[in-house]
């Protein structure tokens, strides 16, 4: 999965749950409203994200529905 702040490990842990591609993650950001906090509590709870990889996931995700959508 091509997502900052998401590696193998993270990467498999979210696949497991039915998240096992970007555009999946990418729904949920969407689903959520964009909203940093309730998208980084969902990757915590989700995924066991620390803070460093919410912030870098959400800043990725941000970004690119910033130039795009």
């Amino acid at each position: 999965m091509a997502l900052a702040g998401i590696g193998e490990v993270l990467g498999k842990r979210l696949e497991e749950k039915g998240f096992d591609k970007a555009y999946v993650v990418l729904g949920q950001f969407l689903v959520l409203k964009k909203d940093e906090e309730l998208f980084r509590d969902w990757l915590k709870d989700t995924c066991s994200a620390n803070v460093k990889q919410q912030g870098d996931c959400y800043s990725c995700l941000k970004e690119w529905c910033d130039a795009f959508l």
